[in-house]
Order: C-alpha cells, then sequence, then structure tokens
C-alpha cells in the first residue's frame, strides 16, 4: 500500500487510516483484535483513536478505544511498524465532566496527565501522533465578536511548550491539530518557527463531498507549509454509501443507533446532494461508497484517510477504494452536483 511523510518528519502513514471510535461501543474487544490484524495484514499501518473515544462518548467508554488498541499491540508485538495517533480534548467543549475531573484544559499538567494515561491504556512508551482534538479557544465569530473567544483559554505558546517538552522526553514523535481553523494553524507554525519548539506534522478536520470546507483557507495552508490533512469522515458518517437515502436505516448502523446525534447528516439538504452522488457514481459503474472515498484519497492536500468500519466487508472495500481512479466526466459531474448544493454539512 501507498505511505505518505507525515510533514516534515520521517513518519510515513498508509495511504489509509483506521479510526477506531466504534471500538467498545458498537465493537466488541474480540471483533476490534481481528479488524485490526486484518488492517495490518492489508499494508495498513496507520490507527486513530483518542481519549474521549468510545463515540458516542460517555463515561462508560471513556478510554475504552484506546484500552482494545493497547490489548492488541501488547499481544501482537510489533509496535515499531505500526503508526498510533491520539489525542487530548480542549476545553472549549463541554459534556466531559467524566475527564479529568471537568477541568480539562491544554495547558502543561493536563497535557502531562493526558499522555500519561493515554500511554497506559495503549500499553506502549510512545505516541507516534499526538493531537489537540480541538482547541481551548471557543471558536466562531459570535464569540470573536464579543471578545469571549480567549476566556479562559491556555495560551497557544504555553502548550506548545507543553508539547515540546513531552516530545523531548521521548513519549511524543510529532504533534498536530484537529477540528482546528487556518488562523490557528498557521499560529502553531508561527510560535514554532520562532522559538523552535515542535511544528505540527498535520492537521485532522472532516472533509468528504458533502463538506468541503476544507478547500479554503486550510487547503493552503496545508500544501505550502507541509502540514497535510487526515481528513475523518470521508463517507459523512457512511451517508455517502446511499444506504440511508429514503429514510431507510439498516440495523445496527449509526444512523439505526443514534440519529438523533448525527441528524445534521440526513437532513434535506445532505440527502439531495447524496441522491446526486449515488446517481452518477452508478451511472459510471462505481460503488458509490467508493467513488466518495477516492475522490478525499486522491486530493493534493491528505496524506492519508482516515476510515472507521464495524466488519472486514467495509476494510476490504475501502481497500478496494484505492484502485479506483476517477475519469476527468466523473470528477466535472462531482464538481457540478458540488456547485448546486455546496458542503451541506459542514
Amino acid at each position: 500500500m501507498k505511505k505518505n511523510r507525515l510533514g516534515r518528519t520521517d513518519i510515513s502513514v498508509s495511504a489509509l487510516c483506521f479510526g477506531n471510535m466504534t471500538f467498545g461501543e458498537q465493537t466488541d474487544e474480540a471483533v476490534a483484535r481481528r479488524l485490526l490484524d486484518q488492517l495490518v495484514e492489508a499494508g495498513i499501518n496507520f490507527i486513530d483513536t483518542a481519549e474521549m473515544y468510545s463515540v458516542p462518548p460517555r463515561a462508560e467508554t471513556y478510554g475504552r478505544s484506546e484500552a482494545f488498541a493497547g490489548t492488541w499491540l501488547k499481544a501482537r508485538g510489533g509496535r515499531e511498524r505500526v503508526v498510533i495517533a491520539t489525542k487530548v480534548v480542549g476545553r472549549s467543549r463541554g459534556g466531559f465532566d467524566y475527564i479529568r475531573g471537568g477541568k480539562f484544559r491544554l495547558d502543561r499538567a493536563n497535557l502531562v496527565a493526558a499522555v500519561d494515561t493515554s500511554l497506559a491504556r495503549l500499553q506502549t512508551d510512545y505516541i507516534d501522533l499526538y493531537y489537540l482534538h480541538w482547541s481551548d479557544r471557543l471558536l466562531g465569530i459570535d464569540a470573536l465578536a464579543q471578545g469571549k473567544a480567549d476566556e479562559g483559554a491556555t495560551p497557544l505558546e504555553e502548550t506548545l511548550a507543553a508539547l515540546g517538552d513531552l516530545v523531548k522526553a521521548g513519549k511524543l514523535r510529532a504533534i498536530a491539530v484537529s477540528n482546528e481553523t487556518a488562523w490557528g494553524t498557521m499560529r502553531f507554525l508561527e510560535i514554532a518557527g520562532r522559538t523552535g519548539l515542535p511544528r505540527l506534522a498535520a492537521i485532522q478536520n472532516r472533509y468528504n463531498l458533502l463538506a468541503r470546507g476544507f478547500e479554503g483557507d486550510l487547503a493552503e495552508v496545508a500544501m505550502r507549509e507541509d502540514v497535510p490533512l487526515l481528513p475523518y469522515s470521508p463517507l459523512c458518517m457512511g451517508v455517502l454509501s446511499g444506504k440511508y437515502l429514503g429514510g431507510i436505516r439498516p440495523a445496527g448502523t449509526r444512523m439505526a443507533l443514534y440519529e438523533q446525534r448525527f441528524a445534521r447528516y440526513v437532513a434535506p439538504a445532505p440527502e439531495a446532494a447524496t441522491r446526486r452522488y449515488v446517481e452518477l457514481a452508478r451511472a459510471h459503474g462505481l460503488d458509490p461508497a467508493a467513488m466518495a472515498l477516492a475522490y478525499v484519497v486522491g486530493r493534493p492536500f491528505v496524506a492519508s484517510t482516515i476510515f472507521g468500519a464495524t466488519n472486514a466487508a467495509q476494510i476490504a472495500a475501502n481497500i478496494a477504494a484505492l484502485e479506483i481512479k476517477l475519469s476527468a466526466e466523473v470528477l466535472k459531474g462531482i464538481e457540478a452536483i458540488h456547485l448546486d448544493n455546496p458542503s451541506p454539512c459542514l
């Protein structure tokens, strides 16, 4: 499987990355181990998790996805052949009172505690790529206009300095951001360039046919600054497969189990766009999910595409999509649909 370098690091990752947020919720530990074995045997060396997983997050399953990966790592061995990424929660989102007593921040004390706890769950001495899952500051023009964006937020310099010490200690190989803006990404890069602290190796944001907001300022940052995108939700929670069209909710799927949480992905606007993408794929003899994944994988600012799966067939289908090269006609059709209904799932 093709591998790409993460930014300016010496870390090479497979074109596909497995996101394990279903582990401990939809996926039990025995199945998780079988799926991870299948991934490695297929040439995927990159596994993405987070301290807050399983998803939907709740106190009862907090850390379980990391723990499942950890027991698998210990049993299988060969740690150096696998790239492990995990994440720390930031202050700006609530609902996580069970994480570090609800006082989680991106300050030194919280970062050290979070890294040590993740290392213990993962049963490893180091984490290859460590993300800030989201920021300490509040995002959005309303918070900025009201002067509240930075209230209670840890200064970026403090966050980066703490991460730098964790890199020096050998606990982290590289750092990254997630759900970040162009301004935030550039500020981290500026601080790193000025101080010699670690440079961002990647950014993980949502990106798919229904959510193409990354293509603005962030795509230019990614390409000019060597901070590639590691997109999550390339199939928009499975919506782009077409399996939810017409109100269908197959048993065991995310929308069958958690539609209230993910309702925005099956609202009228994304459903209308999805129907057209599905029709376009089938008109060209393509599986809709494979077309959607191939589109994301082929973008010039993408280093590795993060996908989720709960069974072996889904993994095999996603790997097969790597062999697809979308024709100019298909790409033209995708752009026409996008222009009619741009990014309805931002």
